[in-house]
């Protein structure tokens, strides 16, 4: 079986953990499953001549197991020495903390990248350090930076606005630079077209899943896709499980709660990406308006507070998409 997942970073990596537990466990019928992980790169940005993948990054430290659990990003143990001499020069953004081990990752990607590597090429190769048990694959090998229109007419990087800021001035709008020109990585396409099943992990909908499906061709690739879609809420209770998907759905009209992202989404029968929504039970009353607006929603546990519980959420989006879909194989 092939599970292709779109992800963003910190929500997208705990489920890749998951899904990777399950199989590893050989939990429904998974222990032989390719797995392929689509993750965003509208977070990304060219800091001191370096090329950081911040959603790319936090996927592979996640499923390396050398990421920093307590801080949420970056490597577990890591030094600042590096980023205390770039301040020192002036250079780089001084509230943007980049440990020693992460700047490594980072100008071992942009050597790759000068050498005329693409950046799935050059994921691919970072990857291949470690037995991650999955494929990475950025969505597009072009560049999409995410900038922050506010409310009060000023413009900046998403990082900025969310590091610097703390997201102080509401976003009137987001937009990712260079995205109507920006092409589907191959490997991205064939992850989609290939699948057996498409999942669409608990990542922020607007800035993460949202700037994967702004790329010319991947919506059309997943409404040809013969692969059930399911995605899992990143709102359990009426609010964000980790990110700031709060302050980011106002700026597109969708209230912070699982049904709105749900419809937000769409039934792929109503040229939408959903085929399945999975909802937290504390969220069971947004059931049946979601399964209305032609989405097949289950209420399941969705809190990822340790690899059982991880693995749990994974099957039960496995489950689903199977339901929808008879004929996925084992």
């Amino acid at each position: 079986m092939r599970i292709t997942v779109l992800a963003g970073g910190v929500g997208g990596a705990r489920f890749a953990l998951g899904l990777r537990e399950a199989a590893r466990r050989g939990l429904a019928g998974l222990a032989d499953a390719r797995i392929d992980i689509v993750a965003n790169t509208g977070d990304d940005l060219w800091l001191a001549g370096l090329k950081v993948c911040p959603d790319l990054d936090s996927l592979l430290y996640a499923l390396a197991g050398v990421n920093d659990t307590d801080r949420g990003w970056g490597r577990a143990g890591d030094t600042e020495r590096v980023n205390a001499e770039l301040a020192a020069f002036g250079v780089g953004w001084p509230w943007f903390t980049l440990g020693d081990l992460d700047i490594g990752t980072h100008i071992a990607r942009t050597s790759m990248l000068q050498e005329g590597a693409s950046l799935t090429e050059a994921t691919a190769r970072l990857s291949a350090r470690w037995d991650l048990g999955v494929t990475l694959i950025p969505v597009t090998d072009d560049d999409v930076p995410t900038f922050v229109e506010t409310t009060a007419g000023d413009s900046m990087h998403f990082e900025e606005w969310w590091v610097r800021t703390r997201a102080s001035e509401p976003a009137a709008r987001f937009v990712q630079r260079g995205i109507e020109v920006a092409r589907p990585a191959p490997a991205a396409l064939d992850a989609i077209r290939g699948a057996d099943i498409v999942l669409v992990a608990p990542s922020n909908p607007v800035v993460s899943i949202g700037t994967i499906l702004g790329i010319d061709g991947i919506r059309a690739a997943l409404a040809d896709a013969s692969a059930p879609v399911v995605g899992v809420s990143p709102i359990i209770g009426d609010a964000v499980v980790r990110g700031m998907a709060d302050v980011c759905l106002p700026a597109i009209g969708v209230a912070t709660n699982a049904g709105s992202v749900g419809r937000h989404y769409g039934s792929r029968r109503d040229g939408g990406l959903l085929d399945g929504w999975l909802v937290d039970p504390v969220d069971a009353g947004v059931v049946d308006a979601v399964e209305e607006a032609g989405i097949a929603c289950r209420a399941v546990p969705l809190w990822m507070s340790d690899p059982d519980r991880s693995a749990a959420l994974a099957v039960d989006a496995i489950e689903l998409a199977r339901g929808l879909r008879a004929d996925v194989a084992v």
